[in-house]
C-alpha cells in the first residue's frame, strides 16, 4: 500500500532532544493513537467524541484498519471490545482482515477471526483475505485462516485462486501449504493459465519446479496450452526466463522421455546418471540446480553418477564441493551406492559368461547338423531337379505373354499371336 507502511503519528507536541527532559506525545487524532499503540489515549480520544469508526482523511481507513495494519493487538481488540465496525471496507474494498493478511500480522488476523470477521470478503478485484496473504507470502497468516475453515478454492474476478497468486509471485512457502490442503494446482485462470504457467512467466524456478514435481503427468506440464495457445516453454521466452528454459532444456535434451517426472524435477540427477558432464556443469554453474539437491528417493547426483560409474561427473562434483556424506532413502551414501553397483556388475559378468558358454555349446549342435545336411544333399541328383525348374520357368512366361498379347488377337486374329516367349533359361 503506497504512502501507508511508514506513515507515522502527527503529534501536537514533540519530543525534545534531550532523552532526559522527554514529554508525554499527544497525538492529534484517533488514527495516530491506534498506530502507535496507546490505548490509554485511544479511550481518551474516544471519550472526547471521536468516532471509533472515524476514517482518516488520505486512506480513509477506520481506526480498526489502522490497528491491523500496525499490528497494534492491544488497540484492536479494545476497538472490537467497543463496538467498531468490523466490516467496514476501504476505497479498495480491504476489510481489516484484508489488512492484517496483507501485513501478516497473525495475532492481528486471529482476533479478528474470534470476533467473527469474514474471510470470505472480497475486495474490488475480487481477493478475499487469504488471495491477499498468499500474494505477500505470509505462510503463518494463511495456515491461521486455513484452521479456521475458510474455502481456499475460492476465486477472484480474474478466476485466480490463492495457489495462482502465491505462483505468480514466487511464494513457495505458501504454495506448499495451499498444496498440502488439498488445493488444486491443475485449476485454470479465465486465461486458461494453470499456476504453473504463471510461476514459468515470472521466472520463480523453484515454484515451478514444486509444481512439475506434484502434476499428475510431466508431458501435461509442457504441453498444457493456455487460451492463447502458450505452453510452459513459449511464455518463458517471451518474457526472457532464462532459468526456466535452462531447466526444460535440461529436462528434454536427448530425448528423455518426459513421462518420466523426475526428468523435469530433477535434470542434474539425469545429467549425472547418463554421464553428461557439460550439462551438469551448466546447471549447477547457471545455479538452475542445487548441487546438493535431492530427488524423491532421497538420492543426489553424487549417487546418480556413482550408480553409474562416471568418474568424470563425480570427480567434478566433489571438488565444487558435493557433500558425500549425505544418504539416500535406503541409508546409502554415494560410496555405497558405487560399492553396489560394483557387486552388481560382478554378478552379471558371470551371468553372461555362463550365458556365453552355453550359446557356444549350442553353436556347435548347429555346426554338426549343418554338416550333416550338406552331406544329404549331395546325394540329391542336382541337374534333374535343374532341368525340371527350367520346364516350368519357359511355360511360365509363354502363359504370360499370352495372356499379353490376348486383346491383340481379339482385334487382329490369331496370325497376329507370337508363340515364342524370348526366354529360356538354356
Amino acid at each position: 500500500m503506497p504512502g501507508v507502511a511508514n506513515s507515522g503519528p502527527s503529534t501536537s507536541s514533540r519530543e525534545t532532544a534531550n532523552p532526559c527532559s522527554r514529554k508525554k506525545v499527544h497525538f492529534g487524532s484517533i488514527h495516530d493513537a491506534v498506530r502507535a499503540g496507546d490505548v490509554k489515549q485511544l479511550s481518551e480520544i474516544v471519550v472526547r467524541g471521536a468516532s471509533i469508526n472515524e476514517l482518516d482523511v488520505l486512506h480513509k481507513f477506520t481506526p480498526l484498519h489502522w490497528a491491523a495494519h500496525s499490528g497494534s493487538l492491544e488497540c484492536l481488540h479494545w476497538l472490537l471490545w467497543h463496538g467498531a465496525d468490523i466490516t467496514h471496507v476501504t476505497t479498495r474494498g480491504w476489510t481489516a482482515s484484508h489488512i492484517a493478511a496483507i501485513r501478516g500480522q497473525d495475532a492481528c488476523v486471529q482476533a479478528l477471526i474470534m470476533n467473527g470477521a469474514n474471510l470470505t470478503a472480497q475486495d474490488d478485484r475480487g481477493c478475499t483475505p487469504l488471495h491477499l496473504a498468499a500474494t505477500h507470502g505470509h505462510s503463518f497468516t494463511l495456515q491461521i485462516m486455513l484452521r479456521s475453515g475458510v474455502d481456499p478454492s475460492v476465486t477472484d474476478k480474474r478466476e485466480w485462486r490463492p495457489v495462482h497468486y502465491a505462483a505468480f509471485h514466487g511464494r513457495l512457502g505458501c504454495l506448499q501449504l495451499l498444496v498440502k490442503w488439498g488445493c488444486s494446482i491443475e485449476d485454470v485462470d479465465y486465461n486458461g493459465n494453470l499456476p504453473v504457467h504463471l510461476a514459468a512467466m515470472e521466472g520463480h524456478l523453484h515454484c515451478f519446479k514444486f509444481l512439475v514435481s506434484r502434476m499428475s503427468s510431466a508431458t501435461q506440464v509442457l504441453k498444457a496450452f493456455n487460451d492463447n495457445g502458450e505452453n510452459v516453454l513459449d511464455l518463458a521466452q517471451r518474457f526472457f526466463k532464462q532459468n526456466i528454459l535452462q531447466f526444460i532444456q535440461g529436462a528434454e535434451y536427448e530425448g528423455k522421455d518426459l513421462e518420466d517426472q523426475e526428468t523435469l524435477a530433477f535434470p542434474g540427477h539425469v545429467a549425472a546418471f547418463k554421464g553428461d558432464l557439460g550439462m551438469l556443469k551448466k546447471l549447477v554453474e547457471d545455479g538452475v540446480i542445487n548441487i546438493n539437491e535431492r530427488a524423491d528417493n532421497g538420492s543426489t547426483p553424487m549417487h546418480k553418477a556413482a550408480g553409474q560409474g562416471h568418474i568424470e561427473c563425480l570427480q567434478w562434483l566433489i571438488k565444487m564441493g558435493a557433500d558425500s556424506n549425505i544418504t539416500n532413502k535406503a541409508g546409502e551414501r554415494p560410496s555405497d551406492v558405487a560399492k553396489r553397483t560394483i557387486k552388481e556388475l560382478q554378478g552379471q559378468l558371470e551371468y553372461e559368461r555362463l550365458r556365453r558358454e552355453k550359446l557356444e555349446c549350442q553353436l556347435d549342435e548347429y555346426r554338426a547338423e549343418v554338416d550333416q545336411l550338406r552331406e544329404t544333399l549331395e546325394k540329391i541328383q542336382v541337374p534333374n531337379f535343374v532341368a525340371m525348374v527350367g520346364v516350368l520357368f519357359n511355360t511360365f512366361i509363354f502363359l504370360k505373354k499370352y495372356i499379353q498379347e490376348w486383346p491383340r488377337v481379339q482385334a487382329l486374329g490369331w496370325g497376329s499371336l507370337d508363340l515364342n516367349p524370348g526366354y529360356s533359361l538354356f
